[in-house]
């Protein structure tokens, strides 16, 4: 036999094998949302693709864009740093899941001559925010850090413009540890910041921070460490003093989780807890035979999320990201599990 024809018959054989591996490796997939998770996202995607064939394209707009684009069926999901209250619940036209995908840390950075270790507690980050405490050597956080030499540096406070899942997260604990930032200001997205200057995204914040000199900001660890930043020691709810590390976010999420998997992971009473730990998920329609989707497509989608909450997990902690517990692992694969296509499941 030639060896042209050989290599035919390899590649026909090769065909073949591929076609009964399932038709998803000709599949694009369409996701936007939170850019929280965005490195553990573009690691997981291209690993995923040279796996299987399938194209992942996400964009990294935010959480409230994410959400936007899943309400408007634009996407095939949309990823999200905060869960879908059951008051927005009537925004989307059909029933929506959570898919619960790494954990992660918001963690506060600050640009300071010499960038010495700071601690902080969640009153004095509240009341910096608050426009409250605006010298770096105020005696309120001078009072954490005895022995450090802090600058009479005004406090530039940096906040992200864009409506965000991190933006959620941080100002849920505030409002969890500050009765005044839960009245005057509260929980969202997106908040009326009392004081301060706006970046887009996490990276935007980041890089904000690392240009002014005397900033404070909050982002997702892997920003922070991607960008060699200081970041501040916190007291939780435990009174211990708490570095975000792979093992402190872990710690925060040790116990059961509901089936829905819509938990809040800010201000643990766990005593190794890290006090702002997230979650973060896609967010995708429980029927998936809307549109012009074809079931292909959509088997496509349950195989990706069956695979980031399974094999996934091995790039999240690389990426200063913490696996999914067990107990989220088991959630996530029942809402899985429960997406169907013209009511039928799509895994079994």
């Amino acid at each position: 036999m030639k060896r042209s024809a050989r290599i035919a018959i390899v590649a026909m054989f090769a065909a073949m094998l591929f076609g009964i591996a399932g038709t998803a490796g000709a599949q694009t997939l369409l996701g936007a949302g939170a850019s929280f998770p965005a490195p553990v996202y573009t690691k997981m995607f291209d690993a995923y693709n040279k796996a299987t064939g399938v194209k992942v394209n996400y964009q990294a707009i935010g959480s409230s864009g994410g959400l936007k684009n899943i309400q408007d069926k634009v996407v095939d999901f949309g990823g999200s740093d905060s869960f879908v209250k059951d008051s927005d619940m009537g925004k989307y036209s059909a029933p929506i899941v959570h898919v619960p995908t790494v954990l992660g840390a918001v963690v506060i950075v600050y640009n300071l001559p010499g960038n010495p270790p700071l601690r902080l507690t969640g009153e004095v980050i509240a009341n910096i925010y608050l426009g409250k405490i605006t010298k770096w050597n105020d005696k309120a956080i001078a009072d954490l850090n005895p022995g450090i030499k802090l600058p009479a540096m005004d406090i530039v406070q940096v906040y992200r413009s864009d409506g965000s899942g991190t933006t959620f997260n941080f100002t849920a604990y505030l409002s969890a540890v500050s009765p005044e930032w839960k009245q005057v200001v509260g929980n969202a997205n997106s908040v009326q910041w009392p004081v301060g200057q706006g970046a887009a995204q996490n990276a935007g914040v980041a890089g904000m921070v690392r240009q002014i000199p005397g900033a404070i900001g909050y982002v997702e660890l892997a920003y922070a460490r991607q960008n060699n930043m200081p970041v501040a020691t916190i007291r939780n709810a435990a009174g211990n003093w708490i570095e975000p590390n792979l093992s402190s976010i872990s710690a925060a999420a040790a116990g059961a989780f509901p089936a829905d998997t819509r938990i809040l992971l800010m201000n643990t009473d766990a005593r190794e807890g890290y006090p702002i730990s997230a979650l973060t998920w896609l967010i995708v329609y429980r029927e998936q035979s809307y549109g012009n989707r074809t079931r292909e497509q959509a088997k496509a989608l349950v195989d990706l999320l069956w695979w980031m909450i399974h094999d996934g997990q091995a790039y999240a902690e690389p990426l200063d990201y913490a696996k999914l517990p067990a107990p989220a692992v088991k959630a996530a694969e029942a809402i899985i599990k429960s997406i169907t296509w013209k009511g039928e499941p799509l895994l079994k």
